[in-house]
């Protein structure tokens, strides 16, 4: 899931940043309101992550212009601001769910998924993907390998589902960790050849072959018995 992330605290930021991406999301974490919206309006985002609280901008205010430009984009509020009329004032205003600060990783996980289901129904309805004896069905989120399920970790799992929707293309490693992380980043360099080894171990040797100079594509489709 890609997010967009607007919180002026940094150490909070960082953390929920953090979390969300272990989580297998991609995160783009704004500390400022002031590119908001030309972020929101230049890229696709699955859900918003809004502070009201900001230096420069006030985050209901925010709302109420994504609404206005008819921007159906989940969001939820994340604030320090635990008033019911608060609440009730974001909810009326078009947020799809409002959370209190401090925050519960998993059940913020578990609402960015309920949302998501509500705005994009069809998303649950996506066609599973097939390369041979390879198979991965996005809707549910498994992975079988001739006919066998293979227990993929969730960026394992997000990592194989880009190969095997762009069979051809060949991916940089800075194009995967900056899909992964929202950016590229020189912390962990060796996580993508960790993942990349992690589903040759558990599939195929040759799942993703490695193009020398360039980069990791698809392998190729090996039969199914």
């Amino acid at each position: 899931m890609k997010i967009l992330l607007l919180e002026d605290d940094e150490d909070f930021g960082a953390a929920l940043r953090e979390g969300l991406m272990q989580d297998g999301h991609e995160v783009l974490w704004l500390q400022r309101a002031r590119s908001f919206e030309t972020t929101l309006m230049s890229e696709r985002f699955d859900a918003v992550l809004l502070d009201l609280s900001l230096p420069d901008a006030d985050g209901q205010q925010l709302l109420r212009e994504m609404r206005q430009r008819r921007d159906a984009t989940p969001l939820i509020v994340i604030s320090a601001r635990g008033q019911r009329s608060d609440r009730i004032d974001m909810l009326d205003l078009g947020a799809d769910d409002y959370l209190v600060k401090p925050i519960d990783l998993p059940e913020l996980a578990a609402r960015l998924r309920a949302v998501t289901r509500r705005a994009y129904p069809q998303a649950t309805q996506r066609s599973a993907l097939q390369h041979g004896a390879l198979r991965l069905d996005p809707a549910q989120g498994v992975v079988s390998w001739r006919g066998r399920r293979v227990a993929l970790r969730e960026r394992e799992r997000w990592l194989l589902e880009q190969f095997m929707r762009h069979p051809q293309h060949v991916f940089t490693r800075a194009q995967l960790e900056a899909a992964l992380y929202g950016e590229p980043t020189a912390v962990d360099s060796n996580t993508i050849e960790v993942y990349v080894h992690y589903l040759r171990r558990k599939l195929v040797s040759d799942v993703i072959v490695t193009v020398r100079g360039l980069g990791y594509r698809l392998g190729p489709a090996h039969p199914e018995n």
